[in-house]
Formats: structure tokens, sequence, C-alpha cells
């Protein structure tokens, strides 16, 4: 087996005894970067030469017992809208083409301080502003699964990279689902962890009240560690909660039995592919088998809450996307005769469709004599699902839901399309409405050979039991040695 294949528990066990070294481990996702990212396009800037020398130095150091942190030398891969200092932060938009961070996010802070080596920044939607990682500026990144297909969005070269063992796991952000849809249309685990629980310092804002970075890994384990990794308060960022540290590894018992999970009926009705619909009712029967508690329940907000979502995400990308005029930082346009041109040029030019498109949705709900009828509305809408869960919550331990309609679709199939698109978000964001946690698994595969992805929900803080959930079907069913890629063109 290549060491790209092998998860980072089971990296972390064969450097502990000596099996490997980091700089072979270093290497070998080089080797693979070098092989692969040509077809996929999952990165925008690689670090080759500053990975090597750092595996280097990380390798003396922890030979002289200078370091011992467990993850040291292991690689990563992150999303390009987390500030890196010293290198490019772009958020896939001409506007930031040639931003080069002055500063870390919280946490790249918390990656360094284990030694991690950054293997580079990886695409996504402009600004994090869609579902197929389509819509960056610099280039379409294809799912490995078949190069045919997008790898979904905003975080699709995060799942594209973990899936084709670019990298052996990456941090994304979710917004309305960024991370677990991608995750789903590329087979790996993503999980958006409950809204304050990891540091937003150092995340370009998309929408601030939903925004939440989160880890995409090869397996549940791995996502428990990254998960430990990133967590914490921050002092810097003031939606951050000073809760007590957790070690989320401790939670992965592989025994859910008595654990009660709800089935939204509504989430399973028209609009979901048969295949997909098939596929978790055999994750459902699984679930039953393992002595879990299931019980179908009424749960009717997707509809709403996807209406919600898109006033209320435009209108705080409307609000936090005006920094960018041309002025301070960023693309300023040469064509310009005063001051109002340099705002308009400037914006005009750099932005790309989607990101206007947005910026004009939410600059008109926040308008005088609309924002009453749209935004204020979605914000008491907003609070009407958090209720729904708090109900739901109140009868069971864990929700499940398919994380997408749909497996992955075609490159071009639904770009033209907007209404499309925003719809393929219809079971992510109301997690993210109500600040919850969620995380989505495999749990199969279409005709095609395309991967399905199980959502499943908890309520807040309750990572532990959502990560038990999913360790305790993933041991079950075994998805990554059961299905391999075997790319397609």
């Amino acid at each position: 087996m290549e060491l790209t294949e092998l998860t980072v528990h089971e990296l972390k066990e064969k450097l502990a005894k000596k099996e490997i070294t980091i700089s072979e481990v270093t290497k070998s996702y080089i080797d693979k970067i070098n092989e692969k990212e040509k077809e996929i396009g999952a990165f925008v800037t690689v670090l080759k030469e500053e990975a090597i020398n750092q595996a280097k130095e990380i390798e003396e150091k922890v030979n002289c017992g200078e370091i011992e942190n467990a993850l040291a030398g292991i690689p990563i891969g992150i999303k390009d809208n987390i500030c890196t200092k010293g290198i490019k932060t772009t958020c896939s938009s001409k506007m930031l083409e040639n931003f080069v961070s002055p500063y870390d996010a919280t946490v790249m802070e918390k990656i360094k301080r284990e030694n991690m080596i950054n293997l580079g920044k990886l695409n996504m939607d402009e600004f994090a502003m869609g579902g197929s990682t389509e819509y960056s500026a610099f280039h379409v990144t294809r799912n490995p699964w078949n190069l045919n297909k997008v790898p979904g969005g905003s975080s699709g070269g995060s799942a594209a990279a973990v899936a084709s063992g670019m990298v052996p796991w990456a941090l994304g952000s979710d917004t309305g689902g960024s991370i677990r849809q991608p995750a789903s249309f590329c087979g790996v685990v993503g999980m958006k962890p409950t809204y304050g629980l990891v540091s937003r310092y150092g995340l370009v804002a998309f929408a601030s009240s939903l925004d939440q970075i989160g880890p995409i890994t090869k397996d549940v384990q791995d996502c428990a560690i990254l998960l430990n990794v990133i967590t914490g308060h921050d002092e810097k960022d003031s939606t951050s909660e000073n809760r007590e540290k957790v070690n989320y590894t401790e939670s992965l018992k592989n025994d859910i039995k008595g654990i009660k999970i709800g089935i939204p009926k509504e989430f399973y009705a028209e609009g979901i592919q048969p295949e997909v619909k098939k596929k978790l009712e055999e994750a459902i029967e699984k679930y039953k088998e393992l002595g879990a508690e299931v019980e179908e329940f009424s749960l009717d907000i997707a509809n709403y809450s996807l209406a919600t979502y898109y006033i209320i995400a435009c209108a705080e990308a409307s609000s936090n996307l005006g920094r960018f005029d041309g002025i301070r930082y960023g693309y300023r346009t040469p064509n310009f005769n005063n001051l109002k041109d340099i705002y308009i040029n400037s914006r005009s030019e750099a932005f790309g469709s989607e990101v206007k498109r947005r910026i004009i949705l939410g600059t008109y709900v926040l308008s005088s004599g609309y924002y009453d009828a749209y935004y204020k509305k979605a914000q008491q809408v907003r609070t009407l699902v958090q209720s729904k869960f708090d109900e739901a919550f109140s009868k069971y331990d864990v929700i499940v839901t398919p994380t997408a309609p749909t497996t992955a679709f075609n490159i071009g199939e639904k770009s033209s399309n907007p209404l499309e698109m925003y719809l393929a978000d219809i079971c992510t964001v109301s997690v993210n409405i109500a600040g919850l946690p969620g995380i989505s698994i495999p749990c199969g595969v279409d005709k095609e050979g395309m991967p399905i992805g199980m959502q499943l929900i908890g309520q807040k803080y309750s990572e532990e039991t959502l990560l038990n959930v999913a360790y305790t079907f993933e041991q079950a069913v075994k998805f990554r040695e059961n299905h391999k890629i075997e790319v397609r063109n």
C-alpha cells in the first residue's frame, strides 16, 4: 500500500515505530501532487520546496528530541480562504490574486504548533460562494472519482485533494454545506463543527453568523484527531465559545446501543435521487442492526430554510465584501479618472459573476423599504428553525438525512442555472442557520460508482456523540476498503 493511501492515524503509528520517516511521507505526497494535480486542479498554490525543507527540519528536531508532538511532520492542505502568514491567500478570486497574508489565522497557529507541514492552499468557489468549485477565478477542480464531474463546493479543492491522496487531510470552511457537500461528492468525511467551537479569526468572511472552519479527512478517527487540534476558545474571535477542551478521539467507542436516531421524512421526499434515498434507507437499517433506536418524524423546515439561508448569507456577504474597494488592499483597476471609477471598476473587474449576484441580492434585501420584508423576516424564520431543532433534540440524539439530494453532477450542468445550484444545498443549510454540528460520511455509491454521503446532525456541542455514531457505522460498512477510486474520464 502506498503511503498516500494511509490515514493520518496509520501514518502516526508508522512514524512512531520509525518504520517510515517524515521526509518519506512528505515526498510521497509531493510525488502524488506531481502525478494528479494536473488532471484534478485541487490547488491554487503548491508549496513543494517549502514542504520538503520543513520536513527535513522537523525530522532533525524529532530525532534530537526537541519536538515530541504526535502530529509532527504530518502534511495538511489548507482551503485558500484561511489566512497563512507569508503565503498567498486568494479566496480563488482575482480580487485577492496577489494578496499575501501578514498574519496566520488562529487555526493555522494551532497547525504550526503541532509542527504539521502545509502542502499548499486549496482551490474553492470564489469567496466560498458556490457548490461546485466551478466559480474559482483560476480553474475548475475535478472530482477524482470521475474527472467529468464536480467535486462539490465551496471546499471542493480540499475534498478532491483528500480523496485523490494528494493530502492526508485538509481544512475547509462551511457556510451552508461547503464542507459536507464536497465530502459527500468525493467519498470522504467532512465535519461542520458547532458555531463558535472553532475560531473564525483569519477566515476571510463570507457570512459571519454562518461560517465555520472544519476538517475534511479520510475517516472519522482522523476527523476527531484534527478536531482536537483546531477547537478551543480564542479571545480574538468574539463568537468563540469558552468551553472546556474535549478529547474527541476518546468518544469513538464503536457502540451506539440505545442511541435515539430521528429520520425527518421531509428530507427524503421529492427531489432526492432514488439511489441516494435507497442507500440512506440501507444505512438506517444498519443503524437498527447496530442497536440504535430509529424513528421517523416530521421536521418541516427544509424548503423555507433554503430561502432564509440565501437571504441572510447574501446580506452578510454584501456587508463583508464592502471592504474590497480597490483602495486598501486587493485588486485596483488601472482604468480610472476619479475615486468613483476606482470603486466601480475595481469591483466590476475583480469579482466573478456569482459573487456579484450575491452582493446585489444582499444589498437589495438590506435596502430601505425591503429590510423588514426580507432580512428581518429571515431572522425570525431562523429563530423558528432553531426552535424546531430544539424540539427534535428533546426526543433524539442524532438526526440522519442525505448530505446532498444527488451525487456529483457533471461540470457545467448547473453553473448556468443558479437556482438549481442553490437547491443542491437544501439538506445542509438548516444546520448552519441553527449553529449546529453536522458530519457527512460516505454510505455507498450510485450505479455510476459515485459516492453517496449521509449527514448526521446533532444538538450544539454534541460532536462526541456525532463522531461515535459516524465511527460505529464506518466500522460496520468499511466504505474505504470496499470502494476504491477508479478514475473515469
